[in-house]
């Protein structure tokens, strides 16, 4: 580092040829040497502070002045290329009198040559190489440090350039995702979809498989009721004919002792024929009291047919007949109001039961 020493001065006086004082100027002095006299690095010294340059003729001033600032900033320019590792950059000097505030600082610099027109000037390029020697290490102090700073500015940057293509990164893979989900979550939809509806025309085509199951099994039941009824109707037959209904099974009313009617009354002419409805044995022939002349047939599941009020009987006891026989006549014996067949239905343990449901239960139209 520099020294902060004022470098020793000359004393003013007359010189010889050589630059070496007079004796009239100092009487006690040396002899002077007979050799030139040669500055050295300990009788010249940078001087810190405010260096006024005297405003020599021809702008030598001013240009050194120039001359000075454009040197700093050339090897600051410098130094910074350097540690960046590019390539120079190229300073070109403008005129002096165009920089702010040098024209001031020349102005002073004329100030001072005019009033102190008998000051000795200092070189030119030496004002400019003592800048330039003392900006030189902190410039390129400054360069390092500015490379270092670019170096961390440029890391920094890279650093954030990669986070940001994470950060890009991470949400593309995300959006992907959620494309993904959701194309496969209306993939799903749309596969329930068409599970749900593929179960519904299922089940519907199995209802319909079903209901058409049904009705043929109805329509089998019904066709087999009827090759019964139909077979039934073959082996039964109507106990007579050219009648005409005029009480049913259960009617209530005052002329029958138990208080209702317990048979069928068929009214028809005395003389109709009374006709077996199924093949079977006559168990009794025969007067009953209120019923008239009554024949009981016994078919062979037990149930017994009366026919009451008859007005002749063609059968006896302990005879077999067979359907469609004839077994008496209609009249009008007994407790009656006119000729009718009174016919009853009894099951085999002695229960009445209504003959009307009953002759129908056999295939026969009544």
């Amino acid at each position: 580092m520099a020294s902060n020493r004022p470098a020793p001065e000359a004393p003013f006086g007359s010189y010889d040829t050589l630059g070496h004082p007079t004796a009239s100027e100092f009487p006690n002095a040396a002899p002077a040497a007979t050799s030139e006299w040669n500055p050295t690095e300990d009788t010249i010294r940078p001087v810190r502070g405010r260096h006024r340059v005297v405003k020599q003729r021809g702008g030598l001033a001013r240009s050194s002045t120039v001359l000075g600032v454009g040197v700093i900033a050339a090897v600051g320019a410098g130094g910074m290329a350097t540690a960046q590792d590019k390539p120079r950059v190229a300073i070109s000097l403008p005129d002096a009198s165009s920089l702010p505030g040098v024209g001031a600082l020349l102005g002073d610099d004329a100030d001072d040559a005019d009033a102190a027109p008998d000051e000795t000037p200092a070189p030119a390029n030496l004002a400019a190489l003592t800048l330039s020697a003392e900006s030189g290490p902190a410039d390129a102090q400054g360069a390092g440090a500015e490379a270092d700073a670019g170096e961390a500015l440029r890391a920094r940057i890279l650093q954030q350039a990669d986070q940001q293509q994470a950060s890009a990164e991470a949400e593309a893979r995300a959006a992907a995702e959620r494309a993904a989900a959701e194309k496969a979550a209306k993939e799903a939809a749309a596969q329930q979809a068409t599970a749900e509806a593929e179960a519904k025309a299922a089940e519907a085509k199995a209802k319909a498989a079903e209901e058409e199951r049904e009705r043929a099994e109805a329509k089998a039941a019904a066709k087999a009721e009827a090759e019964r009824l139909a077979e039934l109707a073959a082996s039964y037959a109507l106990p007579t004919s050219s009648y005409t209904i005029t009480s049913t099974y259960g009617q209530s009313g005052s002329m029958w002792s138990s208080g209702y009617h317990t048979g069928l009354d068929l009214a028809a002419p005395t003389g109709t024929p009374a006709n077996a409805v199924h093949s079977g044995t006559v168990k009794s022939a025969g007067w009953s009291g209120a019923y008239g002349y009554r024949v009981v047939l016994e078919l062979e599941d037990g149930t017994e047919i009366w026919y009451c009020h008859l007005s002749s009987m063609t059968v006896s006891a302990g005879q077999t007949v067979g359907t469609g026989d004839t077994i008496g006549r209609v009249g009008a014996t007994g407790n009656v109001t006119g000729p009718h067949l009174h016919l009853e239905v009894h099951t085999a343990s002695g229960g009445g039961i209504d003959p009307l449901a009953w002759l129908r239960g056999k295939g026969l139209t009544v």
